[in-house]
């Protein structure tokens, strides 16, 4: 079950600690123009208007055919209305790379779900499991935990053609999905964490969008940078990490190279490796990490075609 859990939850071993580790998104004109150059008649000036407007127009409709044709390439097929589940509940810790790993999911086949966002400090909202980890996806009132095995259930459920069509992918999508569970994320907080600004910048976002009363975000916010930060270095040790950036832009430069020029690892449309490795980077992309591994790196294209496909997020906003 250890891929169930956030990566700085890990290290989770007092309430203390409990609070320091949470997983924390043409044409211009000038209306005075035409009175500079007195060389323009009245009709040679009604004349340039018009082939500017016609210009404009024209650059206007092939942009707005090439975004046709961006979401022509991008088109989801939609799932069955009857396979689509009635009461989907995501417990979650918001900046928890395993959590989003399953929204990835729900999010690219547009399956509305609801968010319960844990505490992390004393997690009342999941005190009714004897599961307590995050996630925990309530599919019609049946439990599902761990985040891959939530996404192989919901893909057996969900989309059993996709299986059907592409048999000899399942060893190459199983292997990606193994390497984010046991590689990819454990370069996360070392990289998010790795000074004390990037910490502070980490736990902004991770106070901002968790379930923090006022007295813990501003714990959670000061007390867990700073531990954080002491606690990346150890992380770094335990995972034999000598240089955090660079082994985090190896990681995408050994993904790109995985997809072998196809757009997707899954081909023309994602598989499920190509949204557990969006999923968990996401929290990060626009992250100082984040920003500096697109900079670096050669996945953004990728990235930019995931956000493209997956879309708008299917959460079921709190009334």
């Amino acid at each position: 079950m250890r891929r169930s859990t956030t990566v700085t939850s890990l290290i989770l071993s007092s309430r203390t600690l409990a609070t320091a580790t949470i997983h924390h998104r043409l044409l211009t004109t000038n209306s005075t123009s035409y009175s500079r150059w007195p060389c323009f008649s009245t009709g040679s000036a009604a004349a340039a208007a018009t082939a500017s407007l016609g210009v404009a127009g024209a650059l206007a409709s092939a942009a707005a055919i090439a975004s046709l044709s961006a979401q022509s390439v991008y088109a989801k097929d939609p799932l069955p209305t009857d396979l689509v589940p009635k009461e989907v509940v995501l417990y979650q810790y918001e900046a928890c790379p395993f959590c989003n790993k399953v929204k990835a999911f729900l999010d690219y086949y547009d399956i509305p779900y609801k968010v319960v966002e844990v505490n992390p400090i004393n997690k009342k909202e999941i005190k009714w499991s004897e599961y307590k980890k995050v996630p925990i996806l309530m599919v019609d009132g049946e439990q599902l935990v761990d985040s891959s095995a939530i996404i192989d259930q919901l893909d057996q459920k969900l989309t059993p053609k996709r299986k059907a069509d592409s048999p000899s992918g399942d060893d190459e999508e199983k292997k990606w999905r193994g390497w984010v569970d046991n590689h990819l994320v454990h370069l996360l907080s070392p990289n998010i964490y790795r000074n004390t600004s990037e910490a502070l910048e980490s736990f902004d976002y991770i106070t901002s969008s968790g379930n923090f009363s006022f007295t813990e975000k501003l714990t959670a916010k000061y007390a867990g940078a700073a531990a954080m930060y002491f606690v990346s270095k150890k992380l770094k040790k335990k995972y034999n990490i000598t240089d955090e950036r660079a082994a985090l832009y190896e990681a995408a430069e050994t993904w790109v190279d995985a997809l072998n020029g196809r757009e997707f690892l899954g081909g023309s449309k994602p598989n499920l490796a190509d949204l557990a490795v969006f999923g968990v980077l996401r929290p990060i992309r626009y992250l100082r990490s984040g920003r500096d591994m697109v900079e670096h790196t050669r996945i953004g294209e990728w990235y930019t075609r995931m956000e493209r496909v997956v879309g708008d997020s299917s959460r079921i906003k709190a009334s």
